[in-house]
């Protein structure tokens, strides 16, 4: 059964009437293509005006679709020969932060990724996207063996933020953290990194430091989540649209203040309406992404991130 979102009632109703009227037409001999083509072409004109000006509130809640394309979806389409690996070599594997190498058109990658899961059991199993800090340990200790082999990294990016649990933080999550930017601001391959729905706060910009940083049409990025942030400053969860629109959290809005590099086009209506155009479009911006960086020197490969980086922000200051 489709999932539809509070702002895609009309479009809900729409789709409604068409499987009722295919469910008429498969009992009987009713004829009624054309009325199901008018059906669809109002549905398409309203999903054209609906996602054509989406608030960055409606675009958060599009980016935590249960039915958008997660990480996995990226990876078993994209990646050929994926070998998982796991474990941080210190205390523990951590499903929540999907690791592991492969080819990608050919090219030998190393591949980093938070998963949500798609059904109840699944996104216990992956922690809902949050990693603890083996997580990040572990990516850390990938970002060493592409170094080591000379192998360029890509990232998708989808998590509310790092685990905030008690045992995370007497385990060191903000040092893993850290410790997982420092190791991105070392490498000396390429890096290109997808923002596939959520980028939340550091838990995000651990495995998002990168040469290339893309972010798919209606995804979010932020350094808290709008219900965060409005629990803190009008101590009131229920302002989170407030904060959403305060907070320039679209990719439209990152993309103006330069904070990213790319911005890649999601079907009509969203990923979670067409996931196999999501992963195509994907696909084709990572592909121009990392052949851009052919031929460029481990070292300015990594002179270009730490500048970037650093560099951040200094426009609006100017």
């Amino acid at each position: 059964m489709a999932h539809f979102l509070e702002f895609e009632k009309p479009l809900a109703e729409l789709e409604g009437q068409i499987e009722e009227l295919r469910r008429l037409s498969d009992n009987g001999d009713l004829n009624i293509a054309d009325e199901v083509g008018k059906l669809e072409d109002k549905v398409d004109r309203q999903l054209r005006q609906t996602y054509g000006k989406l608030s960055a509130w409606q675009k958060v809640q599009v980016a935590r679709h249960p039915a958008r394309p997660k990480c996995g979806d990226y990876v078993s389409g994209l990646i050929t020969e994926f070998v998982s690996l796991a474990g941080d070599r210190l205390y523990a594997e951590d499903n929540a932060l999907v690791a592991g190498m492969g080819r990608y058109h050919g090219r030998p990658v190393i591949v980093l990724g938070q998963e949500k899961g798609n059904d109840t059991e699944s996104r216990i199993h992956h922690n809902f996207g949050m990693a603890r800090p083996e997580g990040y340990r572990k990516a850390q200790r990938l970002m060493e063996l592409a170094n080591r082999f000379d192998m360029p990294i890509l990232s998708f990016v989808d998590t509310s933020g790092a685990y905030p649990g008690v045992g995370a933080e007497e385990r060191g999550q903000s040092e893993a953290i850290a410790r997982a930017i420092q190791a991105s601001l070392g490498l000396q391959v390429p890096f290109v990194s997808v923002i596939i729905g959520e980028g939340g706060s550091g838990g995000a910009v651990a495995i998002a430091t990168a040469n290339t940083v893309l972010m798919m049409e209606h995804a979010v990025y932020s350094v808290i989540s709008p219900e965060g942030c409005a629990s803190i400053l009008w101590r009131d969860g229920d302002r989170a649209q407030d904060a959403a629109e305060a907070l320039k959290i679209t990719a439209q809005d990152l993309a103006e203040l330069k904070l990213i590099d790319g911005i890649v086009p999601e079907p009509l209506g969203g990923a979670h309406r067409d996931p196999a155009a999501a992963v195509a479009a994907v696909d084709a911006a990572l592909n121009a992404a990392l052949v851009a960086m052919d031929g460029i020197d481990g070292p300015a490969l990594q002179a270009q991130r730490r500048e970037k980086f650093l560099n951040l922000g200094s426009a609006g200051l100017a």
